[in-house]
């Protein structure tokens, strides 16, 4: 099953990530396109998602609930359904902190015995504006290599495990890995990169959720040999933890360390965001990329991003409207 395009002219894009930053391009990209898929990481070993992976031995369920809840519409039916998806429970018992949409994605997994299948239900049901698929078909346990500040001067390097620990950890991650080291793609999610017009990487958690794409061998082959072109969304701001302390240009450059073979047409950023335009666009081109500067954040002065202002950007790079840097 499958959820059909309204809008054959519009381009087929590819959306990788997981958590807020997933939910923040979905929420821009389903204003242009209904040819839409998200890739969603399936490493999150914490909350709900957590105690449900532990408890019935299945993929985390929350940052793929959570890009369902980005592609409903704004619609009155929509705007219900994205509610009870992200309504949790609160009580002195078991349901404690539990997603709603985390419990109906579990529970179809188990009726229909199909992850991909579960999830075009839950689409279906939205009437979503895409599809939603994991990234891996099993769960995945993310490791990272830590430089951190030591006695006199020193540096120490250790290794943190687990998506939830790697998010908040300190120090400068070096090196990323997967458990296991190759796991089986999502073949419906290789197929959609494959197929794409344009692959949209980030932004989000660029360790614990973007760069994970990347360690996922099938899907990494797909990146590097698919037709699509390829855009990088940089964040808004360092989170505390993973990025604390680096730089646009930094993320940008942890992206190439990962991936260095991987061609990128297009990086976008927010000027809020940027120290040095002119060192971003030369790492920007480094990678075969041309940097588009765009304002999409908010206009209350959080670091979250604006879907209508990040949708006109997205239609920007996608129709080559660059200007000068």
């Amino acid at each position: 099953m499958t959820t059909p395009a309204t809008n054959l002219g519009a381009p087929a894009v590819a959306a990788l990530g997981g958590g807020h930053g997933l939910f923040a391009s979905l929420s821009a990209l389903r204003l242009m396109s209904d040819r839409l898929t998200a890739v969603v990481t399936v490493a999150d070993d914490g909350g709900s998602s957590g105690r449900l992976r532990d408890e019935l031995d299945v993929l985390p369920p929350g940052d793929l609930r959570m890009a369902l809840a980005a592609l409903c519409d704004d619609s009155e039916w929509g705007r219900t359904w994205s509610d009870l998806l992200q309504h949790r429970f609160v009580s002195g018992g078991s349901l404690d902190k539990h997603a709603m949409g985390n419990l109906m994605i579990v529970a179809l997994w188990e009726l229909l015995g199909d992850t991909v299948t579960g999830l075009d239900w839950v689409g279906r049901l939205l009437g979503a504006r895409g599809r939603v698929l994991p990234m891996a078909s099993v769960p995945l346990v993310v490791e990272a290599d830590v430089r951190r500040d030591g006695a006199g001067g020193t540096t120490a390097l250790a290794t943190v495990v687990g998506q939830s620990q790697v998010a908040v950890t300190e120090g400068r991650i070096e090196q990323l890995r997967l458990v296991p080291a190759d796991p089986p793609a999502c073949p419906e999610a290789v197929e959609a990169v494959r197929g794409a017009d344009w692959i949209v990487l980030g932004p989000g958690s660029w360790y614990s959720s973007v760069l994970v794409h990347l360690l996922v061998p099938e899907l990494a082959r797909a990146l590097h040999e698919t037709d699509a072109r390829v855009c990088v969304t940089l964040n808004l701001a360092a989170e505390r933890g993973e990025t604390q302390g680096l730089t646009a240009t930094d993320h940008l450059e942890a992206l190439h360390r990962h991936a260095p073979g991987l061609r990128v047409d297009a990086v976008l950023a927010d000027p809020s965001a940027v120290e040095d335009v002119d060192e971003l666009a030369d790492a920007a081109k480094a990678m075969g990329a041309r940097l588009l500067m765009r304002q999409v954040r908010r206009g209350d002065g959080t670091a979250r991003h604006d879907a209508l202002r990040l949708a006109a950007a997205y239609r920007d790079v996608f129709e080559g409207v660059y200007g000068d840097v």
